[in-house]
């Protein structure tokens, strides 16, 4: 791997504002946790503002805050809750105590605001950020999510302080709705248009701001032309890779087994659904009778949606999709829940990549690829209008389909059956996308600003 770019002649106290930081399993938090060894070794010294819904870290300071607001509160309690007891009886009595307690509240934060929950995390970042910066221990501010509270958080600092500011979008800002919808229109609800107008507001206060996506970054740069003027925000798109789960000593050669299994992992939606595969069993079954017995669908990370249920119902399979649910920490073993997930990863034959059918997967790659990228599984793709995400499954060998053509996703998993039975599945090109790579552009275009650091 490439040794990531020091920063010798730059100031190097950031101060990291992360909602989710050391979340188990949260790909927002993998995002940021990530590159921390990466900055450490660039010599950056990082100071870590977040929720306390992750594990605290001991290797720089790590300040963990209490949101504000009721409904931010009441999902902070389950999480911190579910870190220190678990989810057995405890847990269940706590959390369903402190919701009955903070309902009322939370009707009215709803009714007055209407905001998502995470908001008032912003609120005790900005106090707290705020008087690090003032006792001159911050040389740039860096927000990062996921919950857009940290960029507001960010936003704030920035707007007292001066000091250079750096954001990290990881999904987009404004949902457009259609393709000829650009994201100009006021949305109808609130957090809608909270969001549109934050979006505009880094465009033009931040010193950098990246996108995961080549098409964010186009459909940002449509709504604010003003990006990447001198006195605005510099803009640019960054592919935020992975580590290689558990190291490269995890990766394990395929061994072929009695049954063919395919594994999807992450959330589910009714505009993601697993019931896309389903119905394209039922002709595979009809066509090869035997495959009944011989196919698994794996499903983790999360529980099925609608769609996905009544499928197993009107279709009878029952026995084909196993629902394992969200994997966490294991109290026996101490595996964590990233360590488990890689585990059921090593023993699938074909990872399923569901992308969704709606207009925001355009700009969206999940970020369950770059995980998939270092297993050397082979990764089926259902995808939609995504050309980039498309290129870079198709450049590394995968099956690919297009959501909603339901005779590419049959003709898919026959090809897969045919490859399975044959022990001829694809074999991918092994170019997995690492964490470094995003460090080290991040560096870069930091040393590019050195007049404002």
């Amino acid at each position: 791997m490439t040794t990531p770019i020091p920063v010798a002649n730059q100031k190097k106290r950031w101060l990291i504002l992360s909602h989710g930081f050391n979340m188990d399993g949260r790909a927002s938090s993998q995002t940021i946790t990530d590159k921390i060894p990466y900055f450490l070794d660039a010599g950056v010294e990082p100071i870590v503002l977040s929720a306390i819904t992750g594990i605290k870290d001991q290797r720089f300071p790590h300040y963990q805050y209490l949101a504000w607001g009721p409904a931010a509160f009441r999902f902070d309690f389950r999480h911190w809750i579910a870190n220190k007891y678990g989810r057995g009886l405890i847990y269940k009595l706590l959390t369903r105590t402190v919701s009955v307690l903070l309902a009322p509240f939370i009707g009215l934060e709803k009714l007055i605001l209407g905001y998502s929950s995470q908001w008032s995390w912003a609120m005790p970042a900005f106090i707290h950020g705020l008087q690090l910066i003032r006792a001159g221990k911050i040389d740039l501010i860096y927000s990062t999510g996921g919950a857009w509270s940290a960029h507001l958080a960010g936003l704030w600092l920035k707007k007292v302080s001066g000091l250079p500011w750096i954001v990290e979008v990881h999904d987009p800002l404004v949902i457009r709705r259609n393709p000829n919808d650009q994201g100009f229109a006021k949305p109808a609800n609130r957090d809608a248009q909270f969001r549109q107008q934050l979006e505009k507001k880094i465009c033009q206060a931040a010193d950098l701001v990246w996108w995961f996506t080549d098409g964010a970054l186009h459909y940002a740069k449509v709504r604010n032309p003003n990006l990447n003027a001198p006195k605005n925000a510099h803009g640019f798109m960054l592919l935020p890779g992975a580590e290689p789960p558990g190291g490269l000593n995890a990766v394990k050669p395929h061994a072929y087994s009695e049954t063919l299994n395919l594994c999807h992992f992450g959330s589910l939606a009714n505009d993601r659904s697993l019931s896309t595969i389903l119905e394209a069993v039922a002709p595979l079954i009809r066509k090869y009778p035997e495959a009944r017995n011989l196919i698994r669908i794996h499903a983790y990370g999360a529980p099925l949606d609608s769609l996905t249920s009544e499928a197993i119902q009107s279709l009878g399979f029952s026995e084909i999709l196993i629902a394992h649910g969200r994997l966490e920490k294991d109290p026996i073993t101490g595996k964590s829940g990233r360590e488990r997930v890689i585990e059921r990863m090593q023993s699938a034959d074909v990872l399923i990549l569901l992308h969704g059918n709606d207009e925001w997967c355009a700009e969206y790659i999940p970020s369950k690829l770059y995980d998939y990228l270092w297993t050397g599984r082979p990764i089926w793709g259902v995808t939609h209008r995504n050309p980039q995400l498309d290129h870079m499954l198709l450049d590394r060998g995968a099956y690919l389909s297009a959501e909603g053509n339901f005779e590419e996703v049959s003709m898919a998993l026959e090809r897969i059956w045919l490859d399975w039975q044959l022990k001829r599945l694809i074999e991918p090109i092994w170019k997995p996308i690492g964490v470094n790579q995003a460090v080290n552009t991040i560096l870069a275009q930091v040393d590019a600003i050195p007049s404002k650091l």
